[in-house]
């Protein structure tokens, strides 16, 4: 049996400079397990580029922040941070000479030029959000799969170590309710299920196991998205109960008042209007997750669960082709090959997904602190 073991990165971050736009990194010594991937015996095929993630930078800038992050992890998102200012501030400059030569002959030259920024600007931040999303999944020491046909062989892909407890420690446990609910419904596999039907044999096409992992990653964006959500509701009801004590104690200052009748009166039913509303709405974030996702309407639903950036677009696609396409799509006759893997593997490759799709919206959040990222 084969093994094709990833190289070791070993992450030693120091303290980041205080006005970097990110979390300071902790003084923690990071030491990663590398991933195995388990092939039939025979020739392996597994290739590991040197951040074993299966989408390489396309871009100056992103091989250069790939090399920071591999030698200089301490200055990653400082040196990210001065990147994405740096492109803001091109692209702004392109903008502005466009503005300035509107009336001018030039006018469609510079037009132009700021078409080529903005895309080339695209490029770039795309690296940069990919680079970011790898680093968050570095601070719980795991590794990105790499390219499956470098890992396919005999049709047989096993994944190994499965990093299950790694990716679940990231969630809440009402999330990780909904997740492991999610895992059972697309893997067909019980959420207690035991270690010999975790081992059990499954096959699988290529391509289904490549849209999997598409449906995964947007099923982690629209739980970030909609437990922030939650949360937020739950504080603003919370408030709003706050406000109808106080509105209370006002009117029994108002009762005190001889000639406070008006104020009585309309503070009454201004108090009894924001009693009936505080509370409906409390008790309807109150309840658990799962419930409240329940109550959304088409459109809120579309909202929480649609990617926000024409970025974070473009970075799913190219990361799921890179992962599931030998010549980076998934239209290739390679992805109707029906694989034989375990339905521990596959469940790993789902946690990755949703992972990835949390990481993803906390990815392009960051980003926004800077960069103003076009809207998908």
């Amino acid at each position: 049996m084969d093994h094709c073991i990833s190289p070791l990165s070993t992450l030693k971050p120091r303290i980041t400079p205080r006005f970097a736009p990110w979390p300071a990194l902790q003084s923690v010594t990071r030491r990663f397990r590398p991933l195995t991937v388990v092939v039939g015996a025979g020739a392996s095929h597994c290739e590991f580029s040197s951040l074993n993630s299966p989408l390489d930078p396309r871009t100056r800038p992103g091989k250069d922040l790939s090399t920071v992050l591999q030698n200089h992890p301490q200055l990653f998102h400082l040196t990210v941070a001065q990147e994405l200012k740096k492109l803001a501030d091109d692209r702004e400059l392109a903008l502005s000479r466009m503005s300035l030569s509107a009336a001018s002959h030039e006018a469609c030259l510079h037009r132009r030029i700021a078409q080529l920024k903005e895309q080339e600007c695209q490029i770039v931040v795309e690296d940069v959000m990919y680079l970011l999303i790898f680093y968050k999944f570095s601070e719980i020491k795991v590794h990105l799969v790499p390219r499956l046909s470098r890992c396919i062989y005999n049709g047989r892909l096993e994944i190994w170590p499965s990093k299950d407890w790694e990716l679940e420690s990231l969630y809440s446990f009402e999330i990780l309710e909904m997740i492991r609910e999610h895992v059972s419904t697309v893997i067909g596999l019980r959420v207690n299920s035991s270690v010999t039907d975790n081992w059990a044999m499954t096959k699988i096409t290529r391509q289904m196991l490549g849209r999997v992992y598409v449906a995964s990653i947007l099923y982690g964006y629209f739980l970030k998205s909609a437990s922030l959500r939650h949360r937020l509701d739950r504080i603003l009801a919370l408030e709003s109960q706050d406000l109808h004590l106080s509105h209370r104690t006002s009117l029994h200052y108002q009762e005190m008042c001889p000639n406070g009748m008006k104020n009585l009166l309309f503070g009454r039913i201004g108090n009894i209007q924001a009693k009936y509303k505080g509370s409906s709405r409390l008790e309807k974030t109150q309840g658990k997750l799962s419930c409240y996702v329940m109550g959304f309407d088409p459109d809120t639903l579309q909202r929480c669960a649609k990617l926000r950036s024409e970025v974070a677009v473009n970075l799913v696609k190219n990361h799921c082709c890179a992962l599931f396409g030998d010549d980076g799509t998934m239209s290739s006759p390679e992805t109707d090959e029906v694989i034989s893997t375990s339905y521990s593997s596959v469940k790993r490759l789902v946690l990755e997904a949703v992972a990835f799709g949390s990481f993803l919206w906390d990815t392009e959040e960051c980003i926004e602190t800077v960069y103003k990222l076009k809207e998908n």
